[in-house]
């Protein structure tokens, strides 16, 4: 391959990531915010992760099949349309001040994240050596941490208003008064989804346009594997590495949505901090500390073994997380602000220890990691059950806790490559 057109390939593949990224991470702006705009309890206003992680869940495998028929550049392509759709849907939701046309919204927006997402990764995993693959998917994903704080940021900046006005408030306001408010609420999305539509567009006409070479995973691979290019099917979790990974996944991806998406509600539940400052502190702190950590942990992987470095990073969220439910103020705020940093590896680096070795099959297995990220609609859903019931939004970070707990073990013992993969390499 031409060094320039891998080069090429390399960035303009890599600039997906930032996509996937402010999709996930404007979720912890929206949710308060519609919340608001559409008089929503914390449980319903959880249904907005939930059709983002669901989108993933039901799209993951025809996108598999897709990009696995049809390669990985057109496989962009399509993400590329649906995400912009997506995102053009908002300015007729907002009108409406419709949840359910919301949610439709964020489902096709997913539904593209979930095409890119489920090319990019192995894509960017095969552009060179197999050994180094958690090393440059965590390298690509740092640009993914640009997208994590710079959504936060637009998201507190043109989309909450900062008007909180209390439950006596509104029951005081007149009907019109009171329509008025939740349109002009509902309406602050307009202009910001306008602009992402029409930017995902001019994306999409630039990788029409682009060469993007195909690559056969196999060749980041220095094994041999006999399992053919069309054994797409469910049988590729008899690898025991790649079925942990997916439960490993699955829990990962629901302490990240856990932990983001009610932020702005923990902070003013332990330290009276009003949304737009708390969306300032998550962007600007928070998603700053897990890019600086995605490239720190890239460079740690040069002396720790990436399974080892999950391990520790595991750990120490536990440590945070656990002094996040057990204490209030300044401490137990700046724990959680503290808990991206350390889990800013963990995404790319199961994703790269469970597609390890699978050569021919790593895009059907790419497909089931993805799938994996339904964890992320279940979690917030677990929390806003928790925080409905017991009034108390800070004991439902004892959700991601747990989360926590599974990915420690993953990295300990789940990310074994067993003997039978092996086996299997050398006949």
């Amino acid at each position: 391959m031409n060094r320039t057109i891998y080069f090429f390939a390399f960035i303009l593949v890599t600039s997906l990531f930032f996509l996937w990224a402010f999709l996930h991470n404007i979720n912890p702006i929206l949710i308060p915010h519609l919340k608001k705009a559409c008089q929503l309890s914390d449980m319903q206003s959880a249904l907005i992760d939930f059709s983002v992680y669901l989108a993933y869940f039901l799209i993951a495998v025809p996108a598999g099949f897709f990009m696995h028929k049809f390669g990985f550049k057109k496989a962009i392509i399509a993400g590329l349309v649906f995400y912009a759709l997506g995102a053009l849907l908002f300015l007729p939701a907002a009108n409406a001040r419709s949840y359910t046309f919301f949610l439709f919204a964020l489902f096709i927006i997913a539904s593209g994240a979930t095409f890119l997402e489920t090319a990019a990764n192995p894509y960017i995993a095969a552009l060179g050596d197999r050994k180094t693959a958690a090393q440059r998917l965590n390298f690509a994903q740092s640009f993914n941490g640009l997208g994590s704080f710079i959504a936060p940021l637009i998201g507190g900046r043109f989309i909450l208003s900062g008007v909180e006005h209390s439950a006596r408030e509104l029951n005081s306001m007149s009907p019109a008064q009171l329509n008025n408010y939740l349109l002009s609420e509902a309406s602050t999305v307009k202009t910001p989804y306008l602009i992402i539509g029409v930017a995902v567009l001019l994306l999409t006409i630039i990788f029409l346009f682009a060469r993007i070479p195909e690559v056969n995973p196999g060749d980041a691979d220095d094994t041999n594997s006999h399992a053919p290019a069309t054994n797409f099917s469910i049988k590729v979790l008899r690898h025991a590495h790649l079925k942990w990974a997916v439960i490993a996944q699955f829990f990962y991806v629901g302490a990240q949505v856990g932990v983001g998406s009610f932020f702005i509600r923990y902070a003013k539940f332990v330290a009276a901090i009003d949304e737009k400052e708390a969306a300032f502190l998550w962007g600007a702190i928070a998603m700053v500390g897990f890019m600086a950590g995605r490239f720190l942990g890239t460079f740690l992987m040069r002396f720790i073994s990436p399974q080892r470095l999950l391990s520790v990073y595991a750990l120490i969220n536990i440590i945070l997380l656990i002094i996040a439910v057990s204490t209030t103020g300044t401490i137990a705020l700046y724990a959680v602000i503290a808990v991206p940093f350390f889990m800013s590896i963990m995404y790319p680096t199961i994703f790269a220890l469970g597609i390890n070795g699978l050569a021919a099959e790593t895009k059907i297995a790419a497909s089931f990691l993805v799938m994996a990220i339904i964890g992320g609609a279940l979690s917030p859903l677990l929390m806003g059950f928790i925080s409905d019931h017991t009034g108390s939004i800070q004991l439902a970070y004892i959700v991601p806790l747990l989360c926590f707990v599974i990915i420690f073990i993953y990295g300990i013992k789940g990310h074994q490559v067993r003997s039978a993969l092996r086996l299997e390499q050398t006949l």
